[in-house]
């Protein structure tokens, strides 16, 4: 990693990950390979590698929604793999948010209702009204507000989707595949919109994705191949 001379903390850290899969034979299948991998905080960093590389299992066990076999994570300076099953759910409703290739809008909800439903589950203490109305003006959806996710496009529903997941101001974000479904050119627009919440909101993301036209956004940038994590200079 690059050395910016600020000696910034990390905000996520990892320490010897390997993750394994019984295959039923008595046979483990080494789907991670001792994975070392440090995250800036306000910073967008890119996982990339071809469907399964292994980067969608590392993002899955960064995000607390598995576990590794060995090795630890460090999340905010908190070693995660100490932490009981309660205190990880808690992080991750507050401090965690999440965005997939499938958008996973509630059909019958409008823009506004997808963002307020959001806000609920994670027990947002503030102005409700006030922040949806922020963040799905942050995304570029203010005149969409009262429209279903069947009247949108599949960039102005991803769009939703982030503004959903933000929402709750998390400190980090894990997207995987998040341009997965969409052209091109809509999936650089939802890139420079991370890049905007990163500066406006002072976010984390990392993001998994395959697509060499999203390299060059990324503050840092790795490549996983066969289990293994190297760090991709000069993307």
């Amino acid at each position: 990693m690059t050395d910016d001379g600020e000696n910034m903390e990390s905000i996520i850290k990892t320490i010897d990950i390997h993750k394994s899969f019984p295959l039923g034979n008595h046979e483990m299948l080494e789907v991670l390979k001792g994975v070392d991998f440090e995250v800036q905080p306000a910073s967008l960093t890119i996982l990339k590698g071809r469907s399964g590389s292994g980067k969608t299992t590392l993002l899955n066990i960064l995000s607390m929604l598995d576990d590794p076999t060995s090795g630890k994570v460090i999340i905010d300076n908190t070693d995660v793999g100490s932490m009981s099953v309660r205190k990880r759910e808690l992080m991750r409703r507050y401090n965690v948010g999440f965005i997939f290739q499938s958008v996973a809008l509630v059909p019958i909800m409008s823009a506004y209702e997808n963002v307020d439903f959001g806000l609920k589950l994670a027990e947002y203490k503030g102005d409700r009204d006030a922040r949806i109305k922020e963040v799905l003006s942050i995304v570029g959806l203010e005149k969409r507000i009262n429209h279903m996710p069947s009247q949108m496009s599949g960039g102005e529903q991803q769009r939703v989707a982030i503004a959903r997941a933000v929402a709750h101001k998390p400190k980090i974000i894990f997207a995987d595949e998040p341009t997965g479904a969409l052209d091109t050119a809509t999936g650089l627009g939802i890139i420079s919109l991370f890049k905007k919440l990163i500066e406006k909101e002072g976010i984390t993301i990392v993001m998994t994705t395959h697509d060499p036209n999203l390299m060059s956004f990324g503050d840092a940038v790795y490549e996983m191949e066969d289990g293994e994590l190297r760090y991709v200079p000069g993307e």
